[in-house]
């Protein structure tokens, strides 16, 4: 049986390892995924994963990685708009707009800011096929000055003869709150 000046000596030394460990960790720069979000308003199975390479800082210049997974791309898209509240008063670069399908850039037509409306809309040149991985990609885009929680949604028109505009889903995005 251990005696307990051991049991004493072998926790300060685990306390100091642990504060050593603690101390060397790697800065992370990139803030992503919604994680857990509790009484967001948003159902779970409409929540999307996305990612701000540089942490979401306010006031600074960042990229949004938004993510739809294949489970949502249930049939091909022609038009993606993506929504913001009012409360997000940052600014976006359409030149600087990409979209992703299977780790692959797309073309897509010059994408449209409507300001007023707090949308952007995105065409792709081909229509992007169903069950794929899609990724938008919004580089040099500045973030709010104010920090906050901000739910971004995107509706997905397909082609042909029905012009109706469909929900996919919601990114809870927050900017300076990591």
């Amino acid at each position: 049986m251990a005696s307990k000046s051991q049991v004493s000596r072998f926790l300060s030394t685990l306390a100091i390892a642990g504060c050593l460990a603690s101390g060397f960790t790697p800065v992370v720069l990139a803030q992503g995924l919604p994680g857990l979000t509790i009484f967001s308003g948003v159902a779970r199975e409409n929540q999307l994963g996305y990612r701000l390479d540089f942490n979401g800082r306010p006031g600074f210049i960042d990229r949004y990685r938004l993510r739809i997974p294949r489970r949502k791309m249930d049939a091909a898209v022609s038009e993606i708009r993506i929504t913001y509240p009012q409360t997000y008063r940052g600014s976006f670069d359409t030149r600087r707009i990409q979209v992703k399908v299977n780790g692959n850039v797309v073309e897509i037509e010059q994408p449209t800011w409507d300001r007023e409306n707090r949308e952007i809309m995105i065409y792709p040149r081909e229509p992007i096929p169903a069950d794929t991985r899609v990724e938008i990609v919004l580089s040099n885009v500045r973030n709010p000055d104010n920090g906050g929680t901000h739910y971004f949604n995107v509706q997905v028109q397909s082609p042909g003869a029905v012009p109706l505009m469909r929900y996919l889903g919601t990114w809870i995005i927050s900017i300076g709150n990591s």
